[in-house]
């Protein structure tokens, strides 16, 4: 999606940093299998957090043990291996990816060579994981028509990337979803959408591009907007997201240690969320709202 989702490292257990990045390389290794390995390219922080915490909630266990792979074919690394789940993620990893570039392309902006590069990966996965794929395509579609609309709505804005989420995990998690799971799983990705749109404020207001905190309050840039008349109500916009994950989180039952899952949600998007207001930005790649990033 976007790379936004990270851990607050200063705060990340040495036992989790390493179970975080052998989640990382399981997902890569699960896109190759499911989508082939020029998909690996399109590998994505946020997705991989999907694949932390959807094997905690649904009580799959992950072998981690070293090994090489086509990046680290000198020195191996600890990965996790691969399953049923990650597969799984990789084909919404590459499904996100596909229809960023096409997104790019309706845009009139430099895409079909890149998009190329994921073109048989998007192929395998909507002929292996159809349900996956219709997910992403049918509320793409909605977003498409809520941004062409410009309407003025935070929470109308956010609600196609939410919804993936949300639709993913039920999908992921199977009878062990519920209200509490659905209702994180949507708040997580409605951060997702607002923080991106947050971040791209001043250059989506200089491109005339959507924008549903410019068309709300209309501040001249990002730093008008955080810190003039409307900056308590954007901060509240995040406030009560992040009161939404506390109190959903807290009714989600783990069947593994949860410290990685509470670091990252607890703590690490309040300090992106914070970054960003400071203007500081996110460390990180190409992206696009309704996208995955290239973080490998």
């Amino acid at each position: 999606m976007f790379g936004y989702v990270r851990a607050d490292t200063p705060y990340l257990y040495i036992k989790d940093d390493t179970l975080y990045k052998a989640m990382y390389c399981g997902l890569c290794k699960g896109i190759a299998e499911s989508c082939g390995h020029a998909a690996r390219m399109g590998l994505s922080y946020d997705v991989t957090f999907l694949s932390v915490i959807l094997h905690n909630i649904a009580g799959i266990d992950v072998k981690i043990e070293k090994s090489h792979c086509l990046t680290h074919c000198i020195r191996s690394r600890m990965m996790a291996e691969t399953d049923e789940l990650t597969r799984m993620l990789g084909a919404l990893n590459t499904a996100l990816v596909y229809y960023k570039y096409t997104d790019d392309i309706a845009d009139g902006d430099r895409g079909k060579g890149k998009r190329l590069w994921f073109k048989k990966g998007f192929a395998r996965a909507k002929k292996k994981y159809p349900q996956v794929v219709e997910i992403v395509k049918n509320n793409l579609a909605s977003q498409e028509t809520v941004e062409r609309a410009r309407v003025a709505s935070v929470d109308r804005a956010a609600d196609a990337t939410a919804n993936i989420l949300k639709e993913v995990s039920d999908l992921a998690l199977g009878e062990k979803a519920n209200e509490y799971t659905r209702n994180l799983f949507y708040s997580i990705g409605k951060w997702i959408y607002l923080i991106d749109a947050l971040d791209d404020y001043d250059k989506d207001k200089k491109k005339g591009a959507y924008n549903p905190f410019e068309l709300c309050y209309g501040a001249e840039n990002l730093r008008a907007l955080v810190t003039g008349k409307h900056g308590e109500d954007v901060k509240f916009v995040f406030y009560a997201i992040f009161y939404d994950i506390r109190e959903n989180l807290a009714h989600i039952d783990f069947a593994f240690n949860r410290d990685l899952s509470d670091n990252i949600l607890l703590r690490g998007l309040p300090t992106t969320t914070k970054r960003i207001m400071e203007g500081c930005g996110c460390e990180k790649g190409n992206r696009s709202r309704g996208t995955a990033n290239t973080d490998k």
